[in-house]
């Protein structure tokens, strides 16, 4: 039987998972402890939790999740939730990730919106703004065509006004 520690941990992380539809698996092997906590803080301010465990617990946690990432689960591991802002976490791991000559922490794999991602994905969204940036910018480009829509309506309904001013006129 396995030993009420293991079991409590098993039980926190199947807890933690609850409602996390992104979530990144890392190497963070390398990291000093100063470096380890400013990127767990950098994390929480984007909405997400760092959670080290040894690789047999994720496992089990992630298997009762209907997730198997076993093929990707060896050396020490870190999961990292990411639950309101993907993009955001992503960018702070590979932002400490470029802050070092190791590369660490390392992006192993992970699962985004319900879908297992592979590192190459996982880079790529860290590239993005954080998810309320992206929200900005899209607000701006549709504010500015719907700007640019009701100018042309308003010209045309100012022709076709002008237009019947001036047969009205004439027909008098």
């Amino acid at each position: 039987m396995a030993n009420e520690r293991n079991q409590q941990s098993l039980s926190d992380l199947q807890q933690s998972l609850t409602d996390v539809d992104s979530f990144y698996l890392v190497d963070y092997q390398g990291l000093s402890a100063g470096q380890l906590s400013k990127l767990r803080q950098d994390i929480r301010d984007k909405g997400g939790q760092m959670i080290v465990a040894k690789n047999t617990l994720i496992h089990l946690a992630l298997q009762s999740s209907d997730q198997d990432f076993s093929d990707i689960l060896a050396g020490p591991s870190a999961l990292v939730l990411a639950s309101e802002d993907p993009a955001g976490v992503a960018k702070a791991l590979n932002d400490v990730a470029k802050g070092n000559d190791a590369g660490i922490p390392a992006f192993k794999g992970g699962f985004v919106e319900g879908k297992r991602v592979d590192t190459g994905v996982i880079s790529k969204l860290a590239t993005l703004g954080s998810k309320q940036s992206l929200q900005a910018e899209m607000v701006g480009v549709l504010s500015t065509h719907l700007a640019t829509f009701i100018g042309t309506l308003e010209a045309y309904q100012s022709k076709l006004q002008a237009e019947g001013g001036s047969e009205a006129e004439a027909a008098s």
